[in-house]
């Protein structure tokens, strides 16, 4: 990869780490289903003038908004407003790399290599001693809507696999369109039309510029560049990028946040970043592309 494109990468990646402190802010404003669907509507809505409709059947794109734009989403969002750190919520997401290879294996026979299934392990043992660290003084369930978060990701992956989408933007930008109602519907449900109205009436220019930079530069400039980079490059080259994500989540939080950053966390955050590049640095030269994901924060 070239200095300038590695570069977009790094910024990319960069700005999907800092989003996770950014949802965090946001989180201080609206009701988590209800930021979540707002998140989607504002990244869809001028987006649709300028692409044209999926090439891939609709049921897939429903498939995605479903798994990727309501579950991982609306369940990371909630985790988060429910003490989750920023930091820690970009860390243990990145679990999807091996709830993904768990589908593809159950779903789309793709047999894990050995170095996989011990990536895999080591990664879930760096999970293992975050829960223990963080369940000390916080709610275990912020953390386990924040892995049910990467499990539906997983999901949303092996769907996108079985979709093949050949414009990755206008499938996201339809994903992002079709899952504003049903987020919407369940804010209704269980947050209240009192809490939107009331979160929409009071919004402050925090809360309007959370939402414009979750909306438009993580989802639609980070998306962007990243399908620019998956198209000229091949999926080996690009995805291990991904890994830099919880490094700049977890410096970001510490620092904007003042999210403490324990002995033990630094150890399990190691032990997952090592897991999860060993299920992604090394591929095998003749496979199946890998799907290209959808958004990290």
């Amino acid at each position: 990869m070239n200095p300038r494109h590695a570069a977009l990468a790094v910024l990319t990646t960069t700005i999907w780490g800092v989003n996770f402190v950014v949802i965090k802010v946001g989180l201080h404003e609206f009701p988590p289903l209800l930021f979540s669907s707002l998140r989607f509507l504002a990244a869809a809505v001028p987006a649709l003038w300028f692409v044209g409709r999926p090439r891939v059947p609709w049921k897939w794109v429903v498939a995605v908004a479903l798994a990727l734009g309501v579950a991982k989403f609306g369940l990371l969002f909630l985790g988060m407003g429910a003490g989750m750190p920023a930091g820690l919520s970009s860390l243990v997401l990145q679990s999807q790399v091996f709830f993904t290879v768990i589908f593809a294996a159950a779903l789309l026979r793709e047999r894990p290599r050995p170095v996989q299934l011990v990536g895999m392990a080591v990664a879930a043992l760096g999970i293992v001693l975050i829960a223990v660290d963080y369940g000390v003084t916080s709610p275990l369930s912020a953390l386990v809507l924040v892995i049910l978060g990467a499990v539906a990701w997983g999901l949303s992956n092996v769907a996108t696999r079985y979709a093949k989408p050949p414009d990755a933007l206008s499938f996201n930008v339809w994903v992002c369109a079709f899952a504003v109602l049903p987020l919407l519907g369940l804010s209704l449900v269980f947050e209240g039309p009192s809490a939107a109205i009331t979160s929409l009436a009071g919004i402050s220019w925090t809360g309007l510029g959370a939402l414009l930079f979750i909306a438009w530069v993580s989802t639609l400039f980070g998306f962007s560049v990243w399908g620019f980079l998956l198209r000229e490059y091949d999926a080996g080259t690009v995805v291990p990028f991904a890994l830099l994500v919880p490094v700049a989540g977890m410096f970001s939080g510490w620092l904007f946040l003042d999210e403490a950053i324990s002995p033990l966390r630094l150890g399990a955050a190691a032990l997952v970043i090592a897991g999860m590049a060993a299920a992604t640095l090394h591929r095998p030269v003749r496979r199946a592309p890998e799907p290209e994901p959808a958004s990290v924060g």
